[in-house]
């Protein structure tokens, strides 16, 4: 399992681009974690599916809500990542009007999931395997800080958690 001072998995994962930009095509993008979180701070969170009930009502909107702190405590970005298709975290990104704010990537195939060894395990729930939820803050590629939940739980990878982490 992924811990404090490793650095993030060499895998990719996809993002729905609604507008062409910044070497973009409209459609899904291929995100190389390792090039992506290259010389940045990025605050990361990952969650068990796209539009289920905490991860919509809490999680991402927490997140949202924090943005310009996390901005000011020098957090270059913010990533949500789920076993999810980029189709699906492009509609969930749209519903949850995330915009520039936080980056929607799916890990359609769970291989950054596998890598980090936080895999949740929803097969009886008929979600298959899916991310265990938790936040990490990630710096240049490392994982500085990082709070694992217990199944079912949502009381440490919260926004604010993370944030009072960031400014410690």
């Amino acid at each position: 399992m992924i811990k404090v001072g490793d650095t993030l998995p060499p895998t990719t994962l996809m993002e729905y681009s609604e507008v062409e930009g910044e070497g973009c095509s409209i459609g899904p993008n291929a995100v190389d974690v390792a090039k992506a979180a290259a010389g940045r701070t990025i605050a990361l969170f990952a969650l068990p599916g796209a539009f289920t009930p905490t991860c919509s009502a809490k999680h991402v909107p927490g997140y949202l809500a924090q943005f310009d702190a996390f901005k000011a405590a020098g957090v270059d970005e913010i990533w949500c990542v789920s076993v999810n298709d980029a189709f699906v975290m492009g509609a969930w990104a749209r519903d949850q009007k995330t915009g520039n704010k936080v980056r929607m990537l799916g890990d359609g195939d769970a291989a950054f999931t596998k890598a980090t060894g936080l895999t949740l395990d929803l097969t009886g729930k008929g979600m298959g395997l899916r991310s265990c939820r938790y936040s990490m803050l990630v710096k240049d590629g490392k994982v500085a800080v990082l709070n694992i939940e217990a199944p079912g739980k949502f009381e440490v990878s919260d926004a604010a958690t993370l944030l009072a982490q960031v400014k410690a």
